[in-house]
């Protein structure tokens, strides 16, 4: 059925990724987290296509040409950008992403580079892999603003001081609905 030293080094994984956007999210202030991760349809593309240096998401579809498990994931976590694009008379359009959902994304970034580098991580891995992608993103022009500067600002002053600055810029959004990014 599924290579068993796949399916743990899978688990394995998701655990260290899902424990980091925890562990981040937390540190912002944000306590409420997704598991689609472990749900039957996510585990499943994991066992199989796992390698351990990127999401197996991306060798299933290069596969098959498409993810089962990437339409799930990314239809119940509003962290995602793709949770955010509508199709109206126009065609496709992003539309724009609310400010804690942006902090969840920030915190997914950068957990997924801190688990898929381990030891070759920098404050800019995760400002690096959302300009090398853009190409293939569609950010309403706000969204990307502002995940732009979190990602900017944690290469320029560190993680530390990004955190600081986001629970700072958090609470103005809940108490305001602006962020002032």
């Amino acid at each position: 059925m599924y290579d068993p030293e796949k399916v743990k080094g899978h688990l394995h994984t998701i655990n260290e990724h899902k424990w980091k956007v925890t562990w981040l999210c937390f540190r912002c202030g944000l306590y409420k987290q997704d598991l689609s991760k472990y749900s039957p349809i996510e585990l499943r593309t994991g066992f199989r296509y796992y390698q351990g240096f990127r999401s197996p998401i991306n060798a299933q579809k290069e596969v098959e040409g498409y993810s089962t498990s990437w339409l799930h994931h990314k239809g119940r976590n509003p962290h995602h950008w793709e949770y955010w694009i509508d199709n109206g008379k126009d065609g496709l359009r992003a539309t724009p992403m609310a400010f804690n959902y942006i902090v969840e994304m920030f915190c997914d970034r950068v957990a997924a580079s801190m688990t898929y580098m381990k030891d070759e991580y920098r404050d800019d891995s995760a400002l690096k892999y959302f300009e090398d992608n853009l190409k293939s993103t569609v950010f309403h022009p706000d969204t990307e603003r502002q995940i732009r500067y979190l990602l900017q600002y944690l290469a320029d002053h560190g993680l530390e001081k990004t955190i600081k600055r986001i629970r700072f810029l958090l609470n103005r959004w809940k108490y305001t609905g602006k962020s002032g990014i």
